[in-house]
């Protein structure tokens, strides 16, 4: 996939994937959105952890510019185009660009973004699909596309409400202004911020101490988390009970194999 400008590797149980145009801040294509869905959907059973990062010194730019209207030497259509395709079909282009975000949320594997520099656009929001950020102090977030006429539609708005509230959310949304990482790590944004030369080890240290408790355990987690929102407090006591039942019954299961 490094014509398409990404880079994709499985070792055993962690998975990475990564943004490797730096010429163009890692800036992100369409044919990207389906290699990443694709990967998503190839990813094998033992994969627990998946890593995206960015190669270079940004995360990611966000939509390639050359994309947005008008001729490009991509070989890609420009997005304003879409406007004149019927309804049913935009909408299904859509989800199709949504899909290389929303695997990254399964409950079966934990998603870690390691962030440096610029998260612009499609980039915040691939950052945002992620279960977790670990950034560098040259960080900034944008959502960049209202500034451009457009919504955020790569399922970043989500996760955006739930980390950090709907009132944040729409100022930061609506004024496309940057988010430093100091302000990142304040609001719920980021995880942690380290220095750029402890990036990588801090990654893999968190990597390593998500692959401790069984795999199991892990994914039911992540479901109730995922799911505790939208439940209210007695159904999220009875999917609590349920997980841990299905739990019970895996670890008795496993203990007599």
């Amino acid at each position: 996939m490094t014509d398409l400008g990404l880079r994709f590797t499985v070792d055993g149980p962690v998975a990475r994937v990564v943004l490797d145009r730096p010429e163009v801040r890692n800036a992100q294509t369409p044919a990207m959105w389906s290699a990443l869905a694709e990967f998503g959907t190839a990813l094998p059973a033992e994969v627990r952890v998946v890593i995206v990062s960015g190669e270079g010194p940004s995360f990611s730019a966000g939509l390639d510019r050359r994309l947005i209207m008008g001729e490009n030497d991509l070989g890609q259509e420009p997005l304003l185009t879409l406007g004149a395709k019927p309804t049913d079909e935009v909408l299904e282009l859509i989800a199709t660009f949504q899909s290389g975000f929303s695997w990254l949320r399964r409950p079966e594997i934990v998603s870690i973004a390691a962030v440096q520099g610029h998260a612009v656009g499609a980039g915040f929001q691939l950052a945002l699909a992620c279960d977790l950020r670990v950034v560098t102090p040259d960080a900034r977030f944008s959502m960049r596309e209202p500034a451009l006429g457009l919504v955020p539609d790569l399922g970043g708005t989500k996760p955006l409400v739930e980390l950090i509230g709907y009132s944040r959310a729409l100022e930061i949304c609506t004024t496309s202004r940057w988010v430093e990482a100091a302000e990142a790590k304040e609001l719920g944004l980021a995880n942690i911020v380290v220095p750029a030369d402890e990036l990588d080890a801090t990654v893999k240290d968190l990597s390593d101490a998500l692959l401790g408790p069984l795999p199991g355990a892990i994914r039911e987690t992540k479901a109730l988390l995922l799911g505790a929102a939208d439940r209210t407090y007695q159904d999220q006591l009875r999917a609590e009970r349920e997980a841990q039942e299905r739990r019970l019954k895996e670890l008795l299961a496993a203990l007599n194999g």
